[in-house]
């Protein structure tokens, strides 16, 4: 990259970090949590899953995880929880639209990967 684009990029970056409101601080909530990227790699290729649908796409996630996990994307706003009162109850977990949003983004690091970590 040049260095007046990557110049450029810092000082745009910069200027939107300095207000109360940063949308990039904002956005760089969804990558804090250890489990936050990795639920919503396996959501985004999903529908709607349950509790047990993560579980098995993600073995190595605790139970208290996966809850707090969810919990936070929630918070969020990036993905939604439906619970149907039935016996046994049923809770499934989708994608907000803004949720939906981040596939475009999951691409462009995929191509990055495929570009940069050969």
């Amino acid at each position: 990259m040049q260095e007046s684009k990557f110049n450029s990029y810092v000082e745009k970056l910069t200027k939107l970090c300095t207000s109360p409101d940063c949308p990039a601080c904002k956005s760089l909530l969804l990558f804090k949590g250890k489990w936050n990227i990795e639920v919503l790699f396996v959501l985004l290729q999903q529908t709607t899953m349950r509790f047990g649908d993560f579980k098995k796409a993600i073995p190595n996630i605790t139970n208290t995880m996966l809850t707090a996990t969810l919990r936070d994307l929630e918070m969020l706003g990036v993905v939604k929880r439906t619970q149907y009162n039935e016996i046994p109850p049923r809770v499934e977990y989708s994608l907000t639209e803004s949720g939906m949003a981040l596939l475009p983004g999951f691409y462009e690091i995929a191509l990055w990967g495929d570009q940069y970590m050969k």
